[in-house]
């Protein structure tokens, strides 16, 4: 029996449901009635759950996508686990029930892929991002940006096998900073402190644990996507926006995962909620968050 994701014993686990409204007393507008027509053909649907499994850089834009999902479907319980597109990969690897993956890399879906766990012909890319190095407003700090960054007194970086991580690592490399290597996730934290002067790196398993970093004070400066610093303008100062000549570019592709545990109405849900992310809707809002669409 594979095992379910359970908040409780799952960190970065969010659970989104909306109950349907009810109409009062008084006799509805031409308007109110369409929405009470929408309304109820959502309650019509049968009550299920669907496994998502997102990268932590998504989770505040995804929050209001199975919001505004959930207002046509109310029945539909969106559970998502928000981590790492590494960490991510390995749980669905291990059997963790999952119907929806949306990874911040191609690495992870490609290897999602040859282990034979993809649902055949649902993979798509959504959106694209880029990295920034930031460090918190008025920080008084040095770095102008992944050029000198070692003039930090420390910073908060992602491992390689996350995919800021790895994009950082591919970016010092095409810099100079870092020699060529035919797999740049394997350069550890500590060749990166000696390739940089000896400088203090606090590596971090997600990017949110990057960003979090920087914006509680702990390192000087950090490298994030832009997207993570929705929200954190008065709190943060982007010191550089890294260009895709260096670190290519960081698309999220996401495709739907075998689950032989799922029902009729579960594969039914998930199918219809990753037509919903690909929608021109979910673009607007996707946007809103400093997420480039533009993608093929």
């Amino acid at each position: 029996m594979k095992k379910r994701l359970l908040a409780a014993i799952l960190a970065g686990v969010m659970v989104f449901s909306m109950a349907g409204c009810s109409g009062g007393n008084d006799e509805p507008a031409a308007d109110d009635n369409t929405d009470a027509q929408e309304e109820e053909a959502g309650s019509d649907e049968e009550e299920t759950e669907i496994q998502v499994f997102i990268a932590a850089s998504l989770n505040t834009v995804m929050t209001e996508l199975a919001e505004k999902y959930n207002e046509e479907h109310p029945n539909v319980k969106i559970t998502y686990n928000a981590d790492s597109s590494g960490t991510l990969l390995t749980q669905i690897q291990e059997g963790y029930e999952c119907d929806i993956f949306f990874s911040a890399a191609q690495k992870q879906m490609d290897d999602l892929e040859a282990d034979g766990l993809m649902v055949e012909g649902t993979r798509a890319n959504v959106v694209n991002n880029q990295v920034v190095v930031v460090t918190l407003k008025d920080s008084g700090t040095a770095v102008t940006g992944l050029e000198d960054i070692g003039n930090a007194e420390s910073i908060a970086l992602a491992g390689g096998s996350v995919p800021v991580g790895k994009y950082t690592r591919q970016a010092l490399v095409n810099l100079g900073m870092l020699p060529e290597t035919d797999d740049v996730a394997a350069i550890t934290t500590q060749e990166i402190t000696e390739a940089l002067g000896g400088v203090e790196i606090s590596e971090q398993d997600n990017v949110s644990k990057v960003l979090a970093a920087v914006v509680e004070g702990s390192c000087e400066v950090g490298t994030t996507y832009y997207s993570d610093t929705y929200g954190y303008e008065d709190d943060l100062d982007i010191l550089q926006t890294v260009s895709y000549d260096l670190t290519g570019n960081v698309i999220y592709p996401i495709a739907r995962v075998v689950n032989e545990e799922a029902d009729d109405a579960q594969t039914a849900a998930a199918e219809d909620f990753l037509k919903f992310i690909l929608s021109d809707e979910a673009k607007e809002v996707f946007a809103s968050y400093y997420f480039d669409t533009n993608v093929e």
